[in-house]
């Protein structure tokens, strides 16, 4: 199945396989999705929680508006980003590079200071509805990846945030939950599974510039 194919079949899955589980190595995949997905900066302001405990899964249902795949998937991935982000951040990035590339101080140190003042003259609101535009960015490799995959998921923005960073003692990691996405398999049940995919022909949604 080539790329497009794989996108063709993908689809909000509306009902999950409670029987089948994704692999430890497609869960694997998935964590590497997200930490290579784009950020801006490559600052990577982002968490990612991988729950698999129905318990917590079944608590959470009645945040998510009561959608019964939260605890119907294999796995709940939730995409959480600071609560306050501060230049300490950039520090840390910066630290990387320069143990990662071995790239030398004096390189280095225009473009920190640079980012460090670019996030002092930044309200913590602004921060976090551009942490924000990170968690999306995410969203979208990790929906790329399980259609290639071929790991069911439902992207999700209808739950409570404010639950469920209670339940997922998520305050105490100053981290506030984004975006949800189950993952786990179809059902053969599941009305949406042989519906034709609903599109916009290419030439209303691109627009060419030669």
């Amino acid at each position: 199945m080539n790329s497009i194919e794989s996108l063709k079949w993908r689809y909000a899955v509306k009902k999950f396989d409670e029987n089948k589980s994704v692999s430890t190595s497609q869960i694997e995949t998935l964590k590497e999705a997200f930490n290579l997905t784009a950020t801006s900066y490559g600052l990577q302001p982002l968490k990612l929680l991988v729950i698999n405990n129905k318990t917590i899964q079944k608590e959470l249902v009645v945040h998510s508006w009561n959608q019964p795949q939260v605890f119907q998937a294999s796995h709940l991935l939730v995409i959480c980003i600071p609560k306050e982000y501060t230049t300490v951040e950039v520090e840390r990035y910066f630290h990387l590079v320069k143990e990662i590339r071995e790239t030398p101080e004096a390189v280095v140190n225009p473009f920190q200071k640079f980012l460090t003042a670019e996030i002092q003259k930044k309200t913590q609101e602004e921060l976090l509805v551009w942490n924000k535009n990170q968690a999306y960015l995410a969203l979208g490799t990790l929906l790329t990846i399980c259609a290639l995959e071929k790991i069911d998921s439902c992207p999700m923005e209808g739950f409570i945030p404010e639950k469920y960073d209670e339940v997922l003692n998520l305050k105490e990691q100053n981290l506030t939950s984004i975006l949800a996405l189950p993952v786990g398999f179809r059902a053969n049940d599941d009305y949406m599974k042989d519906l034709k995919k609903v599109r916009k022909k290419l030439d209303d949604v691109v627009i060419e510039i030669n």
